[in-house]
């Protein structure tokens, strides 16, 4: 590997070296969703789904960081393969409610354990405390970004 190159005028910037650790866990993402035949967030949404139930889907695009026809996508995807169901909300027929189903559930804690293990690098290099701390920061920046 060559020299690591200065980062001049951004080193105080967050956006690059976000983007760097974005591409770097999107490939593997996209690496361990692809034998699945799920696209890329499927994983996202179906967490999100599992832990919020009954959360509209623009709530839910927002959380996942995805605009709702991207979201209505995936979310229609994993309709047709059985992963989540959509009913109509009891109290709101405008509403529909997205719950994932016992294949969905499968699923995602397959998905989850193959992302997981994708991301044991990070875990060891950073430790529990530190991977705590990261997290923290992370959203406390998103978080501070949101409208």
């Amino acid at each position: 590997m060559g020299k690591t190159l200065d980062w001049g005028i951004l080193e105080g910037s967050v956006g690059p070296r976000v983007r760097l650790l974005r591409n770097a866990l999107s490939a593997r993402s996209i690496a361990v969703s692809a034998p699945y035949g799920l696209p890329t967030g499927s994983l996202t949404v179906l967490a999100l789904i599992a832990a919020n139930p009954g959360s509209s889907q623009s709530a839910l695009a927002q959380r996942s960081g995805l605009n709702k026809s991207a979201l209505v996508g995936i979310v229609d995807q994993l309709e047709t393969r059985g992963l989540v169901e959509r009913g109509r909300v009891a109290n709101d027929r405008r509403r529909y409610e997205v719950s994932v189903t016992v294949e969905g559930e499968r699923t995602m804690q397959a998905l989850f354990a193959a992302v997981d293990a994708e991301e044991r690098a990070i875990r060891e290099a950073l430790g529990p405390n530190e991977l705590a701390t990261l997290l923290g920061l992370l959203d406390r920046t998103i978080g501070a970004l949101e409208d």
